[in-house]
């Protein structure tokens, strides 16, 4: 909603300035978006064409907003996470990197709490099927004790009991030292924007990609760009435009089961990525969560970073294996990088707590934990299986890609275009879903996670959906 407050004695084009920056800020007027015409703006506020115009220019001079001819003003896309520089705290807090709340995003928390609600937007690992192993039971002396093994690098046995896993299950050999435990993947990806990166750097990111989500990325002031995606994976030709046009420094990618379309890069996409990558000396960040969960027996996925291990940043995390509340995440890379990264960290926080990595490492190192990946594969692919099925049947319009691996479906509704505010009625009828828009993407797509389906669920899920599709298509 467009609106000024006629009674402040501040200037209105100014008063438009703010309005602009808040919705910027909270989300509303998203990267690339495009602004309402001048006149069409104007006449909405009632005011002068000039006052729109004159706050359109000073948001351009400032790069906030950028004209592209023959499209309109749009909010600049290269600028996204580089804040204007402002006088008093108001303005501080709005323009806080990490203040990038999103509208729906807030409306689905609020709607989470309520009862009967179907959560197809949560993408962590329910409780029900997260590990039902017993911990030893250990003193407050042992712990302390443990902590003579949690060096810079993070809990010594963990680490061993992270490389060994690396090499059975992945065949990916790699050294002790090249082994950094954080907490949690995010971690990991904050110390590689902070440490490696400047502000203004060119970064490149899949299209669509959950990375679009990540504050992190605007507090290091990055420029972002989308990397076009097909069937096989990210779009090598397209890199080189983009690293050719606006010097890209880094890659980040999710080649494994991919968040959200669940794909997997294929293994000649693979070559050819990490080839081009090679050439142009931009290094590559791979985000490899859901590694672990193929439904598929055979062959293991070839990790980027066995096909490169110099120019490949490799991130992994227990959270989609073992829950959410774990926070154990590892990064793996080159020795002098790795030891970069964990002095900066030491730096921030003084190094990782030894209770979720003795925790972690405990429940890694039983043979339980087998048995337990074993059943998480059968049972993702039954609720997935479940989730497509009651779409075929009951929305059999809805398109969708079948997933192999990980927690996601990624759904498209054939319809030319959608409203942001059109997903609110999924809300209504306590649907949680993620809009397509969230990961960077025109409005008609939807990730649905089934980690936490059932066949009830599924089938209300379907028939909401179906429902929702008819009154948008009418």
């Amino acid at each position: 909603m467009w609106q000024l407050n006629k009674q402040q004695s501040e200037p209105f084009y100014s008063q438009l300035i703010t309005l602009i920056e808040a919705k910027i800020a909270s989300g509303e007027l998203l990267p690339g978006e495009k602004l309402p015409p001048e006149r069409k703006l104007a006449k909405e506020l009632d005011v002068n064409r000039s006052t729109v115009a004159r706050a359109f220019d000073e948001l351009k001079a400032r790069g906030i907003l950028v004209a592209i001819q023959g499209s309109g003003t749009h909010v600049n896309e290269e600028k996204w996470g580089v804040a204007a520089v402002q006088t008093n705290w108001r303005h501080y807090v709005q323009k806080g990197a990490f203040n990038h709340e999103i509208p729906y995003i807030r409306k689905m928390a609020e709607v989470s709490t309520e009862a009967d609600v179907i959560d197809l937007a949560t993408g962590e690992l329910p409780l029900e099927l997260a590990p039902s192993l017993s911990m030893p039971e250990m003193s407050w002396q042992t712990f302390l004790q443990e902590e003579n093994e949690n060096e810079l690098l993070g809990y010594m046995p963990l680490r061993k009991t992270i490389r060994d896993e690396l090499k059975e299950e992945q065949e990916l050999v790699v050294k002790m030292e090249q082994i950094l435990v954080t907490s949690g993947a995010q971690q990991a990806l904050f110390l590689i924007t902070q440490c490696l990166l400047a502000p203004f750097d060119a970064i490149a990111i899949e299209a669509p990609s959950y990375f679009y989500s990540l504050s992190l990325f605007q507090s290091a002031g990055l420029r972002i760009f989308a990397l076009p995606m097909d069937e096989e994976g990210v779009k090598t030709e397209e890199l080189k435009q983009l690293y050719h046009k606006h010097r890209i420094k880094m890659v980040f990618v999710n080649p494994t089961f991919q968040n959200p379309t669940g794909r997997v890069m294929s293994e000649a996409r693979r070559l050819e990525f990490v080839k081009t990558c090679s050439v142009l000396h931009i290094p590559i960040v791979e985000d490899d969560p859901f590694g672990p969960l193929t439904y598929k027996s055979g062959q293991p996925i070839t990790p980027l970073k066995k096909l490169d291990e110099e120019n490949v940043l490799y991130i992994g995390s227990l959270s989609k294996v073992l829950g959410s509340t774990t926070r154990i995440g590892f990064l793996v890379g080159p020795v002098a990088v790795v030891r970069r990264l964990a002095a900066a960290r030491q730096e921030m926080d003084f190094g990782l707590s030894i209770f979720p990595q003795v925790l972690a490492n405990q429940v890694l190192s039983r043979k339980a934990y087998k048995t337990h990946i074993q059943n998480l594969h059968v049972i993702l692919m039954e609720r997935a299986k479940t989730l497509t099925n009651a779409l075929t049947t009951y929305a059999p319009e809805i398109l969708f890609e079948k997933p192999v691996g990980g927690f996601h479906l990624w759904v498209e509704l054939p319809l030319e275009t959608i409203q942001k505010s059109d997903f609110d009625a999924l809300l209504r009828e306590k649907l949680l879903v993620m809009p397509g828009y969230l990961f960077g993407v025109k409005e008609n797509k939807l990730r649905l996670s089934f980690a936490q389906i059932n066949q009830d669920t599924a089938v209300q899920a379907a028939q909401i959906l179906q429902a929702f599709y008819e009154g948008l298509r009418k």
